[in-house]
C-alpha cells in the first residue's frame, strides 16, 4: 500500500478516481486530481511547501517530485505527462506539457502549455520553455519547433496512460 503521510498535520488529498501505485510514497501538503496517475517508486514530498497535480496528469516510474521552502510551490496542470525518473522541483509544468524521462525542470522554471522537456534535458531555475518548442541538452536549449506529430503524442500519452491509471485503479480494488 503506498505511503500517503501527513506533514505538520497536512495530509494529501488525493482524487478517488486517481492511481497510486503501492510504492509511491506521497507527503503533506499535496493535491491529486482525477483520473491522475502517480507511478511505482515515485515521492510527492510537499513538506516545506504545496504540490498541486491536475487531471489526467501521469508521473512515471521513480521520479522525485519536490518544492523550495518559503520559495516555489511545484504546480502540474492537467493532462501533463513526466517521464520515468524525472525530477521536478519548485516549477510549473503548465498543462499539456510533456517532460521526458530523467529530464529535471529547477526552482522558478516554466514550462509552458504545449511545449516540451526532452529525455535528460537540465532546464535550470528561473528558465522558461515556451509554447511550441522542446528544449534539450544541459542546461536546456531550443532544440526545435514542435509539430503536429509532437502534439498528437502528447496526446496519445496523456489518453494511454490515463486509461492504464484507471485499469491499475481498478486492479488493486479487487485485490
Amino acid at each position: 500500500m503506498a505511503q500517503i503521510l501527513p506533514y505538520r498535520g497536512i495530509l494529501p488529498r488525493i482524487s478517488p478516481d486517481a492511481f497510486i501505485a503501492e510504492n509511491a510514497v506521497i507527503i503533506g501538503d499535496v493535491e491529486i486530481g482525477a483520473g491522475s496517475g502517480i507511478w511505482y517508486n515515485c515521492v510527492l514530498r510537499g513538506d516545506v511547501h504545496q504540490i498541486r497535480i491536475g487531471a489526467r496528469v501521469n508521473i512515471q516510474d521513480g521520479t522525485v517530485v519536490h518544492v523550495a521552502k518559503d520559495r516555489f510551490p511545484t504546480i502540474i496542470g492537467d493532462d501533463v505527462s513526466i517521464g520515468h525518473m524525472a525530477l521536478i522541483h519548485a516549477c510549473t509544468l503548465e498543462p499539456f506539457s510533456f517532460v521526458g524521462m530523467q529530464a529535471t525542470v529547477m526552482d522558478g522554471a516554466v514550462v509552458e502549455s504545449r511545449a516540451m522537456v526532452a529525455a535528460g534535458a537540465l532546464v535550470p531555475p528561473g528558465k522558461r520553455v515556451p509554447a511550441g518548442e522542446i528544449w534539450a541538452g544541459n542546461p536546456a536549449k531550443l532544440l526545435r519547433k514542435l509539430t503536429d506529430k509532437d502534439y498528437d503524442r502528447f496526446t496519445w500519452t496523456v489518453k494511454q496512460y490515463a486509461s492504464l491509471a484507471e485499469e491499475y485503479r481498478a486492479q488493486q480494488g479487487s485485490l
